[in-house]
C-alpha cells in the first residue's frame, strides 16, 4: 500500500481528522510508527499479552475473542478500517489482552507506540477526543456484551440481537453481514442451537430469514 493511500485511510479515523497532510506522513514516517500486515485467521495479540502500542486498521476487518477451555469461542466485536484496538488498555497498570485480537480478513494496521500517542495527544486536542471517544465506545461494547452474556435463553440473546440492530438499521429487515455461525459466536452460543432456535422462531411466525437476513415479523 502506497504512503498516499495510507494518508487517505488514516482520515477516515477520528483521531487524525485534525491533522494536516504533512503531519500525517510525519506520524506514518515516525521510528514509533510500524505498518503491520496480517493474513486471514492470523494471531494479532494473544490473551494477557502486554499491550504495548496503539493499533489503527487501515484494511480488513480484526476481531476480539475469548476461547475457553472447550475451544468454545465468543466473538465480542468485529472491528474495521478507521478503528482501533488497544488504546483503552495502552496506558493502565494493568495492561494485558483480556482477550485474543485476530485478523478476521486479510489486514494491514498502523501501529503506533505509547510515547507517540501520548505525545499526539498533547499536541493535538482533535486526537485526544477522538481517542477518548473511542475509550468510551469500547466500554460501551463491553457492557453490551456482559448484557447479551447474562441472558440465560438463545432466543433472549437473539431478541436483544435483533432489537440492538432494529435500532441501527430502522428497518424490521435485519441485514446480518456475516455467516451464521459467526453470528452464532457472537451470541456465544452454538451454531447448532442457533439455526434450531431460528427454526423455532419462524414456525411460531415471529420472524423469518435466509442466508444474509432476519426478518422481524413480531
Amino acid at each position: 500500500m502506497k504512503n498516499n493511500e495510507i494518508l487517505r485511510l488514516l482520515t477516515s479515523a477520528n483521531y487524525f481528522s485534525g491533522f494536516c497532510e504533512a503531519e500525517l506522513a510525519e506520524i506514518i514516517h515516525s521510528p514509533k510508527t510500524k505498518i503491520g500486515e496480517y493474513l486471514k485467521d492470523q494471531v494479532i495479540h494473544l490473551k494477557d499479552e502486554p499491550c504495548q502500542r496503539m493499533d489503527v486498521i487501515l484494511s480488513g476487518r480484526v476481531a476480539v475473542l475469548n476461547l475457553d477451555e472447550n475451544g468454545n469461542m465468543l466473538i465480542v466485536n468485529v472491528f474495521g478500517v478507521g478503528e482501533s484496538i488497544g488504546e483503552n488498555l495502552l496506558f493502565a497498570v494493568r495492561n494485558g489482552y483480556p482477550m485474543t485480537v485476530m485478523a478476521a480478513t486479510q489486514v494491514m494496521m498502523l501501529h503506533l507506540e505509547r510515547e507517540l500517542v501520548l505525545s499526539l495527544c498533547q499536541k493535538n486536542a482533535d486526537f485526544l477526543k477522538g481517542l477518548l471517544q473511542s475509550i468510551s465506545e469500547k466500554t460501551m461494547i463491553l457492557t453490551d456484551k456482559l448484557t447479551v452474556i447474562s441472558l440465560k435463553t438463545v432466543r433472549q440473546r437473539i431478541n436483544d440481537y435483533l432489537s440492538h440492530q432494529y435500532q441501527l438499521q430502522q428497518s424490521p429487515v435485519i441485514t446480518l453481514g456475516c455467516s451464521k455461525k459467526e453470528l452464532a459466536e457472537r451470541l456465544g452460543v452454538q451454531r447448532t442451537s442457533l439455526s434450531r432456535e431460528l427454526a423455532k422462531m419462524k414456525k411460531a411466525g415471529l420472524l423469518d430469514f435466509d442466508a444474509k437476513t432476519i426478518t422481524i415479523k413480531a
